[in-house]
């Protein structure tokens, strides 16, 4: 009986990855369509991807999504680890989870909502829709993520490392730098690598604070899917889901890296 349970939970994940992938995987297969539909595939070609790569605008909103992701991932993880060691220090436990349930309107409020507030708040103040416009928002989002994922770090640390870090005569910058937060580096790159992918991935937020004359690929391929079907998204919504795979593996190898150097240090 028990292992007719563990054969249909196999067969209903891997199901799930099946919808998962499928649509993906179509959408690769068909970036190498010479034939220039989804319909039919003709032959093999990379024809699309030059044709991509030849698109200097394309490249420069490339350049653009790359920028915001890597400066808002940046900012919001340094943000995220201030607001993380800020909340970890309050004592009382009401207010603690007061401003840890603000921390998370963010994530579970819908991102239409998010980037409506964002495009109002832009609006009244007179502030420029662009790039900084988007940098802002994609940094406001990011950064609950942040700290929800250094929190959890923050509080396995026993208060005896600092304790016995301030026997030795380490100040309180040391502590921080040498103590701190070379034991939260775990949770700090997991927050880096999700904030990245994140900005990357998000539409509907820049859609509301983008302005004229500056996007990001997610509003680059909506804007070219509403144009008609074009294999030029394919190939370009290939070369994302790459890129998001490498960052993936990096940060893996990373963690397994940490991993090691951790059990290495406990011995």
């Amino acid at each position: 009986m028990e292992r007719k349970g563990s054969r249909l939970a196999n067969f209903f994940l891997l199901l799930v990855f099946f919808i998962l992938y499928a649509p993906i995987i179509f959408l690769i297969f068909y970036s190498f369509n010479s034939g220039g539909t989804m319909y039919h595939f003709e032959s093999f070609t990379l024809d699309w991807y030059r044709e991509l790569f030849s698109d200097v605008r394309l490249l420069i909103i490339v350049l653009n999504t790359l920028v915001v992701a890597l400066l808002s991932a940046l900012i919001a993880t340094i943000i995220g680890i201030i607001g993380a060691l800020g909340i970890h220090a309050i004592k009382k436990r009401t207010a603690r989870n007061t401003v840890l349930s603000l921390n998370n309107v963010l994530i579970v409020s819908p991102d239409v909502i998010i980037g409506a507030s964002f495009l109002i708040l832009f609006t009244v103040t007179g502030y420029k829709l662009g790039f900084y416009s988007v940098l802002l928002s994609h940094i406001a989002f990011s950064v609950p993520i942040v700290v929800l994922l250094v929190l959890p770090k923050l509080s396995e640390m026993s208060p005896s490392l600092v304790d016995a870090a301030r026997d030795l005569g380490a100040n309180s910058w040391d502590v921080l730098t040498k103590v701190i937060l070379p034991y939260l580096s775990p949770g700090i790159m997991a927050g880096f690598f999700m904030a990245l992918t994140y900005s990357l991935d998000d539409f509907a937020v820049t859609f509301f604070v983008t302005g004229n004359g500056f996007s990001t690929l997610s509003v680059e391929i909506y804007s070219l899917a509403r144009r008609g079907v074009s294999l030029n998204i394919n190939a370009l919504s290939t070369l994302l889901f790459l890129f998001t795979i490498i960052l993936v593996v990096v940060y893996y190898f990373i963690a397994q890296r940490q991993k090691i150097n951790t059990v290495g240090v406990r011995k």
